[in-house]
């Protein structure tokens, strides 16, 4: 096989990189991390506790380690064959970069809270198979009590309490409302092919989502259409086939999910940014940005189901966003006044001023202050 897929089918990020892998049509193999193949795979090629890795066997000894989902995505458009996740016309691409993000770094909020609410049970028991699957079940989920406790006690850094649940929940029905009424008709987000936002908001709703056995049923229930998707995007019957909508058409049907990244994810990224460049300026000799920096006011919900709550402040998002303003930047004439018609259409003018306080890139597995 030509790549080699670390990760497992409880991760989040895994079922990302799995459903894009399986439509590129190329050829794989899927290798569970267990914790035997973090010492001896994932450790000594990352540096740190982390799935999904891929390993591309490129013929060299070692061959090319790829981490972040992102970066997995590009790195394989790049050196094979077959139609691409990405859009050409402006508006799918710019629409495509933004739902990509919220996506992989919102659409987690609601996949978390599911998770530790309602399959708690299922997801200590999924931990410890595929991380001792040597082990009895009683052994398994006594081994994998800490890595759980970790995982579950990340909500707060989130955002989730008891006080915001209301709002994480009003958010995520109408979200999964907005996608059904899109669903009904389009097959992808953007035609009869899948993208990259399709793939950025695959991670969360099946992953976690869909194959947690709670939240499955609530997805079923309340958005058929979305649950079918899942299952497509995961496990597509046809690989490498599909199109994107002609002339550039983007459907009035996601405008609501792009205004929900307006309203909940923009204000977020952009008080992310000011703590970025208060960061940059204290540590000028740091090149890797921390994971949290520290802790901001947040506005999570829909309608008038919102709450203020506290959150992590989270830079890798940034990195992502880079991508959206990089894509921007590179449009003039035409192509930028397209891009800025939908930009005001959806409430995110905001970003035609705006200016990441320092340039960032993936150092290493890590991000870090591009030139430092």
């Amino acid at each position: 096989m030509t790549y080699t897929l670390i990760g497992a089918a409880v991760s989040l990020y895994t079922g990302k990189a799995r459903g894009y892998l399986r439509w590129k049509n190329v050829p794989f193999r899927e290798e569970m991390s267990t914790r035997e193949v973090y010492k001896s795979e994932i450790l000594p090629r990352v540096g740190w506790s982390v799935i999904p890795v891929v390993v591309h066997h490129d013929g060299s000894d070692t061959g090319v380690t790829l981490q972040d989902t992102t970066d997995i995505i590009d790195y394989v458009e790049q050196h094979e064959p077959g139609p691409s996740v990405y859009p050409d016309g402006v508006r799918q691409r710019l629409a495509a970069l933004i739902l990509e993000l919220f996506g992989d770094e919102w659409l987690v909020i609601p996949a978390m809270h599911y998770r530790w609410a309602y399959n708690r049970d299922f997801a200590h028991g999924e931990f410890g198979a595929f991380s001792f699957p040597d082990l009895s079940p009683e052994e398994q989920r006594e081994r994998v009590a800490k890595p759980v406790a970790y995982f579950s006690g990340a909500l707060p850094g989130l955002g989730i309490n008891p006080d915001s649940v209301p709002a994480v929940e009003a958010a995520y029905e109408a979200f999964l409302a907005a996608f059904e009424a899109h669903l009904a008709r389009h097959g992808f987000l953007f035609g009869s092919r899948p993208s990259i936002a399709d793939y950025g908001f695959l991670g969360p709703l099946y992953a976690h989502l869909l194959r947690d056995p709670a939240s499955g049923e609530i997805m079923r229930r309340l958005a058929p259409r979305v649950a079918d998707w899942a299952q497509r995007c995961h496990a597509p019957q046809h690989a490498l086939t599909g199109d994107f909508l002609p002339d550039d058409d983007l459907p009035a049907t996601l405008l609501p999910m792009l205004r929900m990244f307006a309203a909940q994810q923009l204000p977020v990224l952009v008080d992310t940014a000011d703590r970025l460049a208060v960061w940059a300026d204290e540590n000028p000799d740091m090149a890797e940005v921390p994971r949290v920096l520290g802790f901001h006011k947040a506005r999570i919900g829909h309608g008038e189901t919102v709450v203020e709550t506290d959150r992590a402040v989270i830079p890798y998002p940034l990195w992502m966003l880079q991508r959206v303003t990089d894509f921007l930047a590179s449009l003039d004439g035409k192509a930028r006044a397209q891009a800025e018609e939908l930009l005001r259409s959806i409430g995110a003018q905001q970003l035609l001023d705006f200016d990441m306080p320092v340039r960032l890139e993936r150092r290493h597995f890590r991000v870090c202050v591009q030139g430092r």
